[in-house]
């Protein structure tokens, strides 16, 4: 399969033509590509050319440069765009989704938090509070995502808190909006109140306690949109 590829862009070019021999089986998962060198002679490009291709296709998913030992196959289709997925989520989707880091977080923050830590999330509690009073909407969501997200980082996992960073843009429009239809006092100080209590078992160091308190409170909130 030699052909030669028109320089036009030569990057979107290699990329095409490395997806097509992937879909047709040339290389299979696990195997090695040939080395930059032989792609370059074998596509007519410069080995420049081929490393920011396979440098695209990493990104995607598919493929794996290892040093010293070469370029391995992920997978032979691209993995689908993480912003693409959650614009298309719905909301429900988005709270499920938290419940399963944000409870995990909780137990592992209730066993890992510092002294800073809990100063923060302090802070964020009173934060949302004084959110809560002021009556803006938009504010008392930003406050109540900073708790959330200050408890996330309590749990010392760059990972979990990589993914809550990713969430928060798709969640907050539709938050904002659900304040505005209930505006429920009464139901936001039991929801003040439900902070409190997973904060006061991370403090305490009663893991298990603090994840199924995140899981409840979550739960609530599902039901909430569930309605």
């Amino acid at each position: 399969m030699a052909s030669t590829i028109r320089r036009n862009p030569l990057t979107d070019q290699v990329v095409a033509a490395l997806l097509t021999r992937l879909a047709a089986g040339e290389w299979a998962v696990g195997h090695k590509l040939p080395g930059e060198t032989t792609l370059a002679a074998t596509l007519g490009v410069g080995r420049s050319t081929i490393r920011e291709a396979i440098r695209e296709l990493a990104g995607r998913g598919m493929l794996e440069p290892r040093q010293g030992a070469g370029v391995f196959v992920l997978s032979v289709e691209p993995r689908e765009d993480w912003d693409i997925v959650l614009r298309r989520a719905g909301i429900l989707e988005v709270i499920e989704a938290r419940m399963g880091i944000e409870c995990e977080a909780a137990r592992l923050a209730a066993a890992r938090r510092t002294p800073a830590d809990l100063r923060a999330l302090r802070v964020a509690l009173e934060h949302r509070e004084a959110a809560a009073r002021e009556g803006d909407d938009a504010a008392y969501v930003d406050a109540d995502t900073a708790f959330h997200r200050a408890m996330v980082a309590a749990a010392h996992n760059e990972v979990l808190l990589g993914i809550f960073d990713a969430f928060i843009p798709r969640g907050r429009a539709a938050m904002i909006d659900m304040l505005r239809l209930t505006r429920q006092t009464p139901r936001r100080r039991h929801d003040h109140d439900a902070h409190g209590e997973i904060l006061s078992a991370v403090r305490d160091r009663r893991a298990e306690e603090a994840g199924a308190l995140a899981r409840t409170h979550l739960g609530e909130l599902h039901h909430e949109f569930s309605r």
